[in-house]
């Protein structure tokens, strides 16, 4: 597990983005957000998609910050 906890959790560090904002513009429950940014749980393939979309909604640096973290690293 990790790769895509630590790099959300950069992010929301970064842009100063709540676990609770991205999980209320993804229309999940923070309890799943804070999974991940601990890494107690890997989001799945398509919840990684909505991650981005939806930092790209709030922030499409942060967004773009995110794909450059899990992708490129």
């Amino acid at each position: 597990m990790g790769k895509a906890g630590t790099a959300l959790k950069q992010v929301l560090d970064t842009y100063g983005i709540s676990q609770s904002k991205l999980a209320a513009e993804m229309g999940i429950r923070r309890s799943s957000v804070h999974r991940w940014v601990n890494e107690l749980a890997d989001p799945v393939g398509d919840s990684i998609l909505a991650i981005r979309d939806a930092l790209q909604k709030i922030n499409p640096e942060a967004a773009a910050a995110f794909t450059k973290l899990y992708w490129e690293a």
